[in-house]
């Protein structure tokens, strides 16, 4: 045990390292949709099918690969998973059409939910239990960070030079991680082998299913409107790509703020948190085709946009790993393939919206108001969280 707690900041290190490798590959795509369509010959709104598509897959293929992994021990799964990614990752950047492009991200996608389950389940099992939610904010930090540094950084070097260069640097990434993973990740076993019979429970779990139902019904929004941010941002603010990378790294700056934020929140007020939450980010989609008209102002509306959609995800996946008791192996899985799920289902939303030429200003009105959805249901969790610890 001492030798787990002496080296648990060089693991939380190595694991915010892979999941920036990962965070970059899932949303770099978000910067780069004008350029996939002009190299790859495909309509914009198309090209919204590689976020919706990676979604899809690590919701369905997540938990799939996850239950028939799950009697590996942690770390030798946590390295072929890594394996998977770099090779996904080669695919993409040799990809000669839109199709095989479209293919690697099924790859990626497959192990994504199941390595972020696996990270932020050893994060939390090798801390203290006062630091487990920094902890699960700490390997979510990967991702913030790569929104924050890796999206503006892939859409610069994507349009300076050429895309296919952000996923070879991605394969970088990948492999620093996993001689990471090899050389630091704990051998942790399990006091009693998991059963996917008894973890499957925590579809039963009260607390989780309403936690979902928030995710998937009302935190889906934020994703209807992020699909198409970068459009957005160079019609109603007229950005090229300094502009463009500039307010990509606000949003991301603020996610980061707002994922680390969020893991200092004690476990008792995570709920009213998030209902705090989700209505700040319900009026800053409401008001941000409006005020990003003005230049300045479209800065801070990035910024804005991108601490409410991850503080936010932070408190939720938090409610899902602590309210998951049953199911230690699952859980962290379940929450990454929710995520994703209520990923898809917001780009689908959105390229169903734009297909129908319904305007960006009412597509992020939409999404809005699917916030407000969620924050009614997080409400509703409130008073079934009060009735049960009455």
């Amino acid at each position: 045990m001492k030798r787990i707690t002496a080296s648990r900041h060089i693991v939380l290190i190595i694991f915010m390292i892979s999941t920036f490798a990962i965070g970059m590959t899932e949303y770099v795509v978000t910067g780069l949709l004008t350029q996939f369509s002009s190299d790859l010959h495909v309509s914009v709104s198309t090209t919204g099918l590689l976020l919706s598509v990676y979604a899809i897959g690590v919701a369905i293929f997540g938990p799939l690969l996850r239950i028939v992994t799950i009697k590996l021990a942690p770390k030798p799964l946590l390295i072929g998973l890594m394996a998977i990614f770099i090779c996904s990752n080669v695919m993409a950047a040799t990809a000669a059409n839109f199709e095989v492009l479209l293919l690697s991200r099924l790859f990626s996608a497959a192990m994504h939910a199941p390595f972020f389950g696996l990270c932020m389940s050893i994060a939390y099992n090798i801390s203290p239990p006062e630091k487990g939610t920094s902890a699960i904010a700490a390997v979510q930090g990967g991702l913030t960070i790569a929104i924050m540094l890796g999206v503006p950084f892939g859409s610069y070097l994507g349009g300076i030079l050429d895309w296919r260069y952000v996923f070879w640097f991605i394969v970088f990434l990948g492999v620093l991680a996993f001689i990471g993973l090899i050389a630091y990740t704990p051998d942790l076993k399990p006091g009693t082998p998991p059963n996917v019979k008894t973890e499957l429970r925590i579809f039963k779990n009260k607390h989780v299913l309403l936690v979902l139902a928030i995710i998937i019904c009302g935190y889906s929004g934020a994703f209807t409107a992020y699909t198409f941010i970068e459009p957005m941002l160079r019609e109603y603010a007229g950005f090229g790509i300094t502009g463009i990378t500039t307010a990509f790294f606000c949003f991301g700056l603020g996610a980061v703020i707002g994922n680390f934020m969020s893991g200092g929140i004690r476990t008792g007020l995570l709920t009213k948190r998030l209902a705090f939450s989700l209505a700040i980010l319900a009026l800053t989609l409401a008001a941000f085709t409006f005020v990003i008209r003005i230049t300045p102002l479209a800065l801070v509306m990035s910024f804005l946009f991108g601490a409410g959609t991850f503080g936010t995800a932070t408190i939720l996946n938090s409610k899902i790993i602590i309210g998951g008791k049953e199911a230690p192996s699952l859980s962290g899985t379940i929450a990454a393939s929710a995520f994703n799920l209520a990923n898809s289902i917001g780009a689908t939303l959105g390229t169903f919206l734009l297909h129908g030429e319904v305007s960006y200003m009412w597509i992020t009105i939409i999404a809005a108001c699917m916030l407000v959805v969620g924050m009614t249901l997080t409400v509703m969790t409130k008073k079934v969280e009060d009735l049960s610890n009455s």
